[in-house]
């Protein structure tokens, strides 16, 4: 085979592939076993299988072509070319501009594509772009290892790389997608003759040709995946594995100690008949497995939770149970033993996690050796005797024994005493307590609310991954929710190392994907971004599993969702004006200002939006305070305390100041008249805020129990309780979504009220889903407060594209503490729209006037106005067309209709320009 030196001549002297593989040091992919980056030995006279799209006439008498079968991929034909002389190299295929498999010449007639599989990196949007420019010549590539420059015989390869070949230039890339070559001014016919085994100098680099990488290959991402040999799907059949050779001599000796434990697992049963009706099986070991896990060839027993807990399970819940039994059993991904069940709120997520525990405490699939001696649950403070209870309720205190850690109860007992199988643990006391729980052996770790580790450098996480065990669950809601590389520590958490390094994943995955989601991508940038997208779908998916509410709306009550824009006040309307017009805002509109100050001018709008008090309060400490910013007090706040009146206190306010106070004092009074044993819960995303409700419920003498940030741990799964009891003589509950909002069952409220809004949709959602879920009997009102015209409809609108967007992950958001925004971003937050019913509506362009009292899509739909936050005016997103749909489907009712529906809506008419309402079930 030929070897292509450039800035020197043309080596003729032929040399075997076998004395090149001689003489040159293994690259690190191969000194590491992958077989798909090594170049294999191929004698002179052996057969290349190439494709053709066509049968040619080969007049060369040197090359014989046997046709040995036919592809049906791309129409091709399969040939195999022998050559007796060895004096070419075959080339490689690019990309025609259709979209198919262009194959080029051998010589004049022949055409080939080496189809060697390899493990590298890929390239990222940006590189694309530039590789674009030149669009009269089809991209290649080619995974290539590489060194320095020697003259050495005996090459010392430093590691792998892409090779990235447009016309005359060249880009080599290492594994982490960096660029550590560029090159320019090659001989086109050099190029274009490139094939495995070939060298090549690079600036200071000298790299030789593995083989081809296939385009779609190098668009997914699959070229350069460290991780993807590892992989393996159980739904297609499994390969074959040797077993390894084993000394005959060394285990002599336990001949009969083997054989006496494997007569006493030979009469092993099933613990439950797998054969009565309504069971739940668990799937059986594979060949691949059995010869992995199970080297004392114990019999194989079927694996069935037990009966008690499956007559309350949904078809869902059985789903995931039978997933994660898959994911801790090594099942799913050969090797790994993790999974993230990342169901919505009210799925069962700790029912299934107990039915899993349970199971494998007694059970196992080989000779009924139960999988787990012991289990660690590690929860939020607030939830640690909620899984007591669940427990309890499932399994009683007689059947398991779960011991609970607490000020008074410590992770010695639990050591100390054999009896206890389970240990749940807040995250705060792991932390204290870690010695102890480094010396036990856990089978497995479960994380409830597990998006607390999406950061690797926090102690908790490195808490939890210092502990031997290899089977992890995480339990979240909202998997992602804040940018990608939070996604990547919560995979590096369950299966360690199965994405490669985070700065490979950076490249790789998440700077493509972020790039595509920009008003400026360009159609090939986009691109790239969804198919990087799909390909961490399919890699991830393996051991992720995310459900919707869905799944259960069939089981639940009807849901009736109200969006209610609330009309401001005029002397909202009035500090909202001077707001806008103030020096800061105008410094943030012109781009003058570092510092995130346009968060400072956001979050005075939104408290203003609340109540004006909580912006008199604001100011009055900033007035009082000499270490605040002098800057601040004049630019944002000058002359807005002239406008309150001399009466106006920071402890006293007026329920009419605000326009959503007053639908919300109106909504409490119209729901305790209709019904005095209703309950409401309130929810609000500021303690101050709550402070002002809670003094609401004094002057209307509703009595009330609250549970926000500052409420003791120990306390809170005991208002919870004493809530939902039915003897519970609280009418509202005041919530704060921060603190409280997640993991807590309020079914006892039939009313939730949504106070203010979060740029993070999860964080609505989460909330909203605390009444709605299993164990609700009553038929669910859920009211989302906003005022009409201002920031609070730009956040929902907001919300509503970031719906759109989610699932090209899991679940990707971008929450509110990396928010960034353009200037034209801003123009369009800090636009007070006053002549506006809804801007909401306004934007889906809807000609129903406010007058759509019906569920479902109107005749003429037309959504293709995007929501006004710095989204491109073109083609929108098809998912965020969905979501733009999905509310067109809602009923829309002007303030002004004349028969709102429920009696609740009618008591608040005259403060209402606009309602968006949807039934469920």
């Amino acid at each position: 085979m030929k070897s292509i030196r450039l800035g020197h001549s043309i080596n003729n002297t032929t040399r075997s592939l076998g004395e090149l593989s001689m003489r040159r040091s293994a690259a690190p992919s191969q000194l590491l076993g992958n077989s798909t980056k090594k170049p294999r030995f191929m004698p002179p006279g052996k057969a290349i299988t190439v494709y053709l799209k066509k049968k040619p006439d080969h007049s060369d008498p040197e090359i014989k072509i046997n046709e040995v079968d036919e592809k049906q991929q791309n129409g091709s034909t399969s040939l195999n070319i022998s050559s007796s002389t060895c004096g070419f190299s075959p080339t490689i295929a690019g990309k025609s501009d259709k979209g198919d498999r262009e194959n080029w010449h051998l010589g004049t007639t022949v055409k080939s594509i080496n189809r060697t599989e390899t493990g590298s990196v890929c390239t990222v949007a940006a590189e694309m772009s530039r590789l674009q420019e030149e669009p009269s010549c089809l991209t290649k590539y080619f995974s290539a290892m590489w060194c320095k420059i020697s003259k050495k015989k005996h090459k010392k390869w430093e590691g792998d790389a892409v090779l990235i070949v447009k016309g005359k230039s060249v880009v080599l890339k290492d594994m982490e997608g960096k660029d550590i070559g560029r090159g320019t001014g090659y001989k086109a016919q050099v190029l274009e003759n490139l094939a495995e085994g070939q060298t090549l100098t690079i600036g200071g680099k000298e790299i030789e040709v593995l083989g081809v990488i296939l385009e779609e290959d190098f668009q997914s991402g699959k070229c350069f995946q460290s991780g993807a040999e590892i992989l393996m799907d159980t739904l297609n059949s499994p390969q074959s594995t040797l077993k390894p050779f084993c000394n005959p001599l060394k285990n002599a000796c336990k001949i009969n100690t083997q054989v006496n434990l494997l007569k006493g697992f030979q009469n092993c049963k099933p613990r439950h008949d797998p054969c009565a009706p309504n069971c739940l099986v668990m799937p059986r070991p594979t060949s691949n497995h059995q010869q992995m896990f199970n080297k004392m060839d114990l019999p194989i027993v079927d694996v069935v939770v037990d009966p008690h807990i499956v007559n309350h399970l949904r078809p869902h819940q059985k789903e995931g149970i039978i997933f994660l039994y898959e994911c801790v059993m090594g099942m799913r991904v050969n090797g790994r033993f993790g999974a993230i069940l990342a169901d919505e709120m009210g799925l069962g997520k700790t029912l299934q996690c107990i039915s899993l525990i349970w199971t494998l405490l007694r059970q196992g699939p080989y000779g009924c050796k139960p999988v787990v001696r012991q289990a660690l649950v590690v929860t939020p403070g607030s939830l640690v005797k909620n899984w007591g209870k669940e427990f309890q309720k499932w399994l009683g205190n007689e059947r398991i024994k779960v011991f609970l850690v607490d000020q008074d109860h410590k992770v010695e007992e639990f050591i100390n005493c054999p009896l206890y199988l389970v240990l749940v643990i807040s995250y705060e006391m792991l932390l204290r307590s870690l010695d102890q729980i480094q010396k036990t052996e856990f089978s497995l770790i479960i994380c409830d609310e597990g998006h607390r580790l999406k950061n690797t450098s926090i102690k908790t996480t490195a808490a939890l991954a210092s502990l031997s065990c290899e089977r992890r669950i995480i339990l979240t809601g909202t998997p992602v929710q804040n940018d990608l590389q939070e996604f990547y520590a919560l995979i590096e958490f369950v299966n360690p190392g199965i994405l490669g390094p985070l700065s490979a994943y950076r490249k790789v995955y998440e700077e493509p994907i972020i790039r595509s989601r920009e008003p400026s991508a360009t159609p090939e940038e986009i691109e790239l971004g969804e198919r990087r997208a799909a390909e961490l779908t399919r890699l991830t998916g393996l051991f992720i599993l995310r459900r919707m509410q869905g799944s259960i709306d069939k089981f639940l009550p009807p849901k009736k969702e109200s969006i209610l824009f609330c009309r401001p006040t005029a002397l909202q309307l009035e500090l909202y004006r001077r707001l806008l017009s103030s020096q800061m805002v105008r410094s943030c509109l012109q781009g003058s200002l570092e510092n995130s100050p346009h968060l400072v001018c956001i979050g005075a709008l939104k408290k203003l939006c609340n109540h004006p008090s909580l912006l008199f309060k604001t100011m009055k400490e900033k007035e009082h305070n000499p270490n605040c910013d002098e800057q601040e007090k004049l630019n944002l706040y000058k002359g807005l305390l002239d406008i309150f009146s001399q009466e106006y206190t920071t402890t006293s306010f007026l329920e009419t100041d605000s326009g959503k106070l007053q639908v919300l004092t109106q909504l409490l009074a119209a729901i305790h008249e209709h019904n005095p044993s209703e309950r409401v819960v309130v929810v609000s995303n500021y303690t101050q805020m709550l402070n002002v409700l809670q003094e609401v419920c004094k002057r209307y003498g509703y009595s009330y129990t609250r549970l926000d940030g500052s409420t003791p741990v120990s306390q809170r799964q005991q208002i919870v309780d004493g809530f939902n009891s039915k003897f519970c003589p609280a009418f509202v509950f005041l919530l704060s979504s921060k603190a409280g909002g997640v993991g807590l069952n309020l079914v006892g409220a039939s009313h939730l009220i949504l106070y203010d809004i979060d740029w993070n949709p999860a964080t609505d959602i989460q909330a909203m889903a605390r009444v709605w879920r299993d164990g609700q009997r009553h038929t669910v009102h859920i009211y989302r407060l906003l005022t009409t015209g201002t920031i609070e409809e730009k956040i929902y609108q907001r919300q509503i594209c970031k719906q759109g967007l989610s699932g090209a992950v899991v679940d990707f958001s971008k929450g509110s503490e990396h928010i960034r925004f353009s200037v034209e971003e801003l123009r369009n937050l800090f636009i007070l729209h006053e002549d506006s019913q809804c801007v909401t509506h306004d934007l889906l362009e809807c000609k129903c006037m406010g007058k759509k009292d019906g569920q479902g899509l109107p005749e003429m739909l037309s959504v293709q106005e995007d929501c006004e936050l710095g989204q491109s005016k073109g083609k929108l997103d098809s998912k965020k067309t969905l979501s733009m749909s999905q509310l067109m489907q809602w009923k829309h009712l002007s303030g002004e209709h004349e028969n709102l529906p429920g009696p609740f809506l009618k008591r608040i008419k005259g403060n209402i320009t606009f309602i968006f309402q949807n039934v469920t079930n």
